[in-house]
Protein backbone atom coordinates (compact mmCIF):
# COMPACT_ATOMS: atom_id res chain seq x y z
CA UNK A 1 0.00 0.00 0.00
CA UNK A 2 1.27 3.14 -0.21
CA UNK A 3 2.63 5.80 2.04
CA UNK A 4 1.12 8.47 3.73
CA UNK A 5 3.64 10.85 1.79
CA UNK A 6 2.52 9.54 -1.12
CA UNK A 7 -1.18 9.19 -0.80
CA UNK A 8 -0.76 12.99 -0.33
CA UNK A 9 1.07 13.52 -2.88
CA UNK A 10 -1.76 12.02 -5.12
CA UNK A 11 -4.25 14.58 -3.53
CA UNK A 12 -2.46 17.26 -4.14
CA UNK A 13 -1.74 15.95 -8.03
CA UNK A 14 -6.12 15.73 -8.37
CA UNK A 15 -6.05 19.12 -7.23
CA UNK A 16 -3.72 20.61 -9.43
CA UNK A 17 -5.67 18.29 -12.43
CA UNK A 18 -8.89 20.25 -11.10
CA UNK A 19 -6.95 23.75 -10.98
CA UNK A 20 -6.00 23.16 -14.53
CA UNK A 21 -9.54 21.41 -15.09
CA UNK A 22 -11.23 24.38 -14.26
CA UNK A 23 -9.05 26.98 -15.90
CA UNK A 24 -8.56 25.11 -19.43
CA UNK A 25 -11.48 22.96 -20.11
CA UNK A 26 -14.88 24.23 -21.43
CA UNK A 27 -16.93 21.50 -19.97
CA UNK A 28 -15.46 21.68 -16.48
CA UNK A 29 -15.42 25.92 -17.28
CA UNK A 30 -19.36 25.72 -17.33
CA UNK A 31 -20.05 23.39 -14.59
CA UNK A 32 -22.05 24.31 -11.23
CA UNK A 33 -23.00 22.90 -8.47
CA UNK A 34 -26.74 22.23 -9.64
CA UNK A 35 -25.29 21.00 -12.58
CA UNK A 36 -23.00 18.48 -10.63
CA UNK A 37 -25.72 17.14 -7.84
CA UNK A 38 -27.86 14.69 -10.36
CA UNK A 39 -24.23 12.88 -11.70
CA UNK A 40 -22.89 12.48 -7.94
CA UNK A 41 -26.43 11.05 -6.80
CA UNK A 42 -25.47 8.68 -10.20
CA UNK A 43 -21.91 8.00 -9.14
CA UNK A 44 -22.87 7.00 -5.69
CA UNK A 45 -25.47 4.62 -6.71
CA UNK A 46 -22.47 3.56 -9.23
CA UNK A 47 -20.59 2.62 -5.92
CA UNK A 48 -22.94 0.99 -3.94
CA UNK A 49 -23.90 -1.30 -6.51
CA UNK A 50 -20.19 -1.78 -7.13
CA UNK A 51 -20.13 -2.46 -2.91
CA UNK A 52 -23.01 -4.79 -3.39
CA UNK A 53 -21.38 -7.07 -6.29
CA UNK A 54 -18.28 -7.19 -3.90
CA UNK A 55 -16.18 -5.84 -6.83
CA UNK A 56 -13.04 -3.87 -5.30
CA UNK A 57 -12.04 -2.36 -8.40
CA UNK A 58 -15.08 -1.33 -9.25
CA UNK A 59 -15.02 0.29 -5.22
CA UNK A 60 -12.01 1.87 -6.05
CA UNK A 61 -13.09 3.40 -9.47
CA UNK A 62 -16.40 4.87 -8.26
CA UNK A 63 -14.11 6.30 -4.85
CA UNK A 64 -12.01 7.90 -7.73
CA UNK A 65 -15.38 9.46 -9.09
CA UNK A 66 -16.88 10.73 -5.78
CA UNK A 67 -13.66 11.99 -4.81
CA UNK A 68 -13.29 13.81 -7.94
CA UNK A 69 -17.00 15.84 -7.26
CA UNK A 70 -15.79 16.37 -3.85
CA UNK A 71 -12.98 18.03 -5.38
CA UNK A 72 -15.00 19.77 -7.49
CA UNK A 73 -17.40 21.26 -5.15
CA UNK A 74 -15.06 22.50 -3.29
CA UNK A 75 -12.71 24.56 -6.67
CA UNK A 76 -16.34 25.76 -7.37
CA UNK A 77 -16.75 26.99 -3.83
CA UNK A 78 -13.41 28.52 -3.52
CA UNK A 79 -13.94 30.40 -6.53
CA UNK A 80 -16.94 31.83 -4.62
CA UNK A 81 -14.88 32.86 -1.74
CA UNK A 82 -17.07 30.35 0.34
CA UNK A 83 -15.15 27.82 0.96
CA UNK A 84 -12.22 25.33 -0.03
CA UNK A 85 -11.35 21.64 0.29
CA UNK A 86 -9.04 22.85 3.75
CA UNK A 87 -12.33 23.92 5.06
CA UNK A 88 -13.96 20.95 4.02
CA UNK A 89 -11.37 18.92 5.88
CA UNK A 90 -11.24 20.70 8.52
CA UNK A 91 -14.76 20.88 9.13
CA UNK A 92 -14.98 17.19 8.95
CA UNK A 93 -12.27 16.55 11.78
CA UNK A 94 -13.82 19.12 14.08
CA UNK A 95 -17.14 17.42 13.74
CA UNK A 96 -15.42 13.88 14.15
CA UNK A 97 -13.46 15.18 17.12
CA UNK A 98 -16.48 17.10 19.04
CA UNK A 99 -18.84 13.70 18.42
CA UNK A 100 -15.95 11.30 19.91
CA UNK A 101 -15.70 12.29 23.56
CA UNK A 102 -14.68 8.79 24.07
CA UNK A 103 -11.66 9.22 21.97
CA UNK A 104 -10.74 13.07 22.24
CA UNK A 105 -12.34 13.26 25.59
CA UNK A 106 -12.83 11.71 29.47
CA UNK A 107 -15.96 10.11 28.37
CA UNK A 108 -16.44 6.61 29.01
CA UNK A 109 -18.86 3.93 26.54
CA UNK A 110 -19.13 0.85 27.01
CA UNK A 111 -20.37 -0.23 23.77
CA UNK A 112 -21.55 0.87 20.22
CA UNK A 113 -25.30 1.82 21.20
CA UNK A 114 -23.50 4.50 23.94
CA UNK A 115 -21.51 5.68 21.28
CA UNK A 116 -25.14 6.20 19.10
CA UNK A 117 -26.62 8.22 21.91
CA UNK A 118 -23.86 10.35 22.47
CA UNK A 119 -23.71 11.23 18.78
CA UNK A 120 -27.48 11.83 18.94
CA UNK A 121 -27.09 13.98 22.05
CA UNK A 122 -24.16 15.73 21.01
CA UNK A 123 -26.19 16.84 17.68
CA UNK A 124 -29.31 18.42 19.55
CA UNK A 125 -26.56 20.56 22.12
CA UNK A 126 -24.71 21.71 18.71
CA UNK A 127 -28.02 23.17 17.96
CA UNK A 128 -30.57 20.76 16.31
CA UNK A 129 -34.08 21.28 17.59
CA UNK A 130 -34.42 18.12 16.62
CA UNK A 131 -32.99 14.47 16.30
CA UNK A 132 -34.60 13.96 12.75
CA UNK A 133 -33.27 16.97 11.92
CA UNK A 134 -30.47 14.77 10.01
CA UNK A 135 -32.68 12.86 7.70
CA UNK A 136 -33.04 14.50 4.16
CA UNK A 137 -36.28 14.50 2.64
CA UNK A 138 -34.74 13.34 -0.83
CA UNK A 139 -33.59 10.27 0.85
CA UNK A 140 -35.49 6.92 -0.56
CA UNK A 141 -38.38 6.25 1.17
CA UNK A 142 -36.86 2.91 2.14
CA UNK A 143 -33.61 4.55 3.57
CA UNK A 144 -35.49 7.52 4.82
CA UNK A 145 -37.69 5.03 7.36
CA UNK A 146 -34.01 2.82 8.07
CA UNK A 147 -32.14 6.04 9.38
CA UNK A 148 -35.39 7.58 11.27
CA UNK A 149 -35.54 4.49 13.25
CA UNK A 150 -32.12 4.70 14.24
CA UNK A 151 -31.85 8.76 14.81
CA UNK A 152 -34.71 7.78 17.33
CA UNK A 153 -32.76 4.99 18.61
CA UNK A 154 -30.15 6.73 19.07
CA UNK A 155 -31.82 8.91 22.35
CA UNK A 156 -33.70 5.61 23.67
CA UNK A 157 -36.97 5.56 21.75
CA UNK A 158 -37.02 2.20 20.74
CA UNK A 159 -38.33 -1.68 21.64
CA UNK A 160 -36.02 -3.56 23.70
CA UNK A 161 -36.12 -7.09 22.15
CA UNK A 162 -36.81 -8.22 18.17
CA UNK A 163 -39.06 -10.64 19.83
CA UNK A 164 -41.50 -7.27 20.43
CA UNK A 165 -40.44 -5.44 17.07
CA UNK A 166 -41.80 -8.80 15.84
CA UNK A 167 -44.93 -9.07 17.17
CA UNK A 168 -45.88 -5.43 16.19
CA UNK A 169 -45.29 -6.55 12.17
CA UNK A 170 -47.57 -9.32 12.78
CA UNK A 171 -49.80 -6.71 14.66
CA UNK A 172 -49.60 -4.72 11.54
CA UNK A 173 -50.11 -6.99 9.19
CA UNK A 174 -53.59 -8.05 10.62
CA UNK A 175 -54.64 -4.66 10.21
CA UNK A 176 -53.75 -4.67 6.66
CA UNK A 177 -55.72 -7.57 6.36
CA UNK A 178 -58.69 -5.84 7.25
CA UNK A 179 -58.23 -3.25 5.40
CA UNK A 180 -58.04 -5.12 2.31
CA UNK A 181 -61.42 -7.12 2.94
CA UNK A 182 -63.23 -3.88 3.48
CA UNK A 183 -61.93 -2.55 0.38
CA UNK A 184 -60.43 0.41 1.84
CA UNK A 185 -57.82 1.76 -1.03
CA UNK A 186 -57.17 4.66 1.14
CA UNK A 187 -56.31 2.34 4.42
CA UNK A 188 -54.61 0.17 2.63
CA UNK A 189 -52.17 2.26 1.50
CA UNK A 190 -51.82 3.73 4.65
CA UNK A 191 -51.22 0.43 6.92
CA UNK A 192 -49.29 -1.03 4.01
CA UNK A 193 -46.76 1.19 4.51
CA UNK A 194 -46.64 0.56 8.56
CA UNK A 195 -45.96 -2.72 7.39
CA UNK A 196 -43.23 -1.89 5.47
CA UNK A 197 -42.25 0.39 7.91
CA UNK A 198 -42.34 -2.46 10.80
CA UNK A 199 -40.57 -4.81 8.63
CA UNK A 200 -37.70 -1.90 8.19
CA UNK A 201 -37.81 -1.92 11.59
CA UNK A 202 -37.15 -5.49 12.52
CA UNK A 203 -34.42 -5.59 9.95
CA UNK A 204 -32.46 -3.35 12.24
CA UNK A 205 -32.97 -5.32 14.97
CA UNK A 206 -31.38 -8.21 13.34
CA UNK A 207 -28.72 -6.44 11.97
CA UNK A 208 -30.15 -6.10 8.11
CA UNK A 209 -29.44 -3.24 6.07
CA UNK A 210 -33.29 -3.27 4.24
CA UNK A 211 -31.80 -1.58 0.90
CA UNK A 212 -28.98 -3.94 0.23
CA UNK A 213 -31.29 -6.77 1.16
CA UNK A 214 -33.79 -5.54 -1.15
CA UNK A 215 -31.36 -4.90 -3.58
CA UNK A 216 -30.01 -8.29 -3.15
CA UNK A 217 -33.15 -9.68 -4.37
CA UNK A 218 -33.77 -7.42 -7.23
CA UNK A 219 -30.61 -8.35 -8.29
CA UNK A 220 -31.30 -12.20 -7.84
CA UNK A 221 -34.70 -11.69 -9.35
CA UNK A 222 -33.26 -10.23 -12.43
CA UNK A 223 -30.95 -12.47 -12.91
CA UNK A 224 -33.29 -15.41 -12.50
CA UNK A 225 -35.68 -13.99 -15.08
CA UNK A 226 -33.20 -13.24 -17.57
CA UNK A 227 -32.18 -16.49 -17.56
CA UNK A 228 -36.21 -17.96 -18.00
CA UNK A 229 -35.84 -15.43 -21.29
CA UNK A 230 -33.00 -16.57 -22.32
CA UNK A 231 -33.86 -20.21 -22.51
CA UNK A 232 -37.84 -19.24 -23.99
CA UNK A 233 -35.28 -17.82 -26.71
CA UNK A 234 -33.19 -20.98 -27.57
CA UNK A 235 -36.39 -23.38 -26.98
CA UNK A 236 -38.09 -20.75 -29.64
CA UNK A 237 -40.80 -20.00 -27.36
CA UNK A 238 -42.13 -16.62 -26.71
CA UNK A 239 -42.52 -16.34 -22.98
CA UNK A 240 -46.25 -14.77 -23.29
CA UNK A 241 -47.82 -17.64 -24.75
CA UNK A 242 -46.07 -19.81 -22.44
CA UNK A 243 -47.90 -21.18 -18.98
CA UNK A 244 -46.97 -20.85 -15.90
CA UNK A 245 -45.67 -24.11 -15.70
CA UNK A 246 -43.42 -24.05 -18.34
CA UNK A 247 -42.27 -21.11 -17.07
CA UNK A 248 -41.59 -22.27 -13.93
CA UNK A 249 -38.83 -25.03 -14.85
CA UNK A 250 -37.10 -22.50 -16.03
CA UNK A 251 -37.51 -20.74 -13.25
CA UNK A 252 -36.73 -23.40 -10.80
CA UNK A 253 -33.46 -24.27 -12.65
CA UNK A 254 -32.51 -20.56 -12.53
CA UNK A 255 -32.51 -20.60 -8.66
CA UNK A 256 -29.89 -23.19 -8.84
CA UNK A 257 -27.62 -21.78 -10.65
Amino acid sequence: MNTRSEQLAAFDRLLTIMDELREQCPWDRKQTMQTLRHLTIEETYELGDAILDNDLDEVKKELGDILLHIVFYAKIGSETQHFDIADVANGICEKLINRHPHIYGDVKVENEEEVKQNWENIKLKEGKKSVLEGVPNGLPSLVKANRIQDKVAGVGFDWERPEQVFEKLKEELGELQEEVEANNADQMESEFGDVLFSMVNYARFLKINPENALERTNKKFIKRFQYLEQKAKEAGKSMSDMTLAEMDVYWEEAKQL
